[in-house]
C-alpha cells in the first residue's frame, strides 16, 4: 500500500491511496472539510465525508501526469516503471504542477 498527502494550495486536503493496482481510494482531511474557504479538490471529487474509490488512478490524478516523450523520459531518469503511475505521481508531483494540487508520499 502506497499513500500521498493531496495538497491544494499548501493546506493538507486528503490522502490518496493505492491498496494495489486495482483499488485506490481516496478521502478528504477531516479538518479541510470543517472549512467552508476550503473548496473541492475537483468537481469529480466533492468535498464530502465518505471514501471514494476507484478500480483505476482516478482521471483526476492521472491527468497530472506527463505523456509522450516528457514520461518515457521521467520513467527512465527516475527508474519507475512507465506502467507505475502512483510511482510517477508521486516522484513529479510534489513542487512544480499546473493548478493548486500538490502531492506528497507519506513517511
Amino acid at each position: 500500500m502506497r499513500q500521498l498527502a493531496v495538497y491544494r494550495n499548501g493546506i493538507l486536503a486528503g490522502i490518496l491511496t493505492e491498496e494495489n493496482r486495482e483499488k485506490y481510494l481516496f478521502k478528504y482531511d477531516d479538518n479541510y472539510l470543517l472549512s467552508i474557504e476550503n473548496q473541492s479538490i475537483s468537481l469529480t471529487l466533492p468535498k464530502s465525508t465518505q471514501v471514494y474509490t476507484s478500480e483505476i488512478l482516478f482521471p483526476f490524478f492521472y491527468n497530472m501526469l506527463s505523456e509522450g516523450v516528457n514520461k518515457k523520459l521521467q520513467s527512465i531518469t527516475l527508474k519507475i516503471d512507465e506502467n507505475d503511475h502512483f510511482g510517477l505521481l508521486s516522484k513529479t508531483s510534489q513542487y512544480d504542477t499546473i493548478g493548486a494540487i500538490t502531492l506528497k508520499p507519506l513517511n
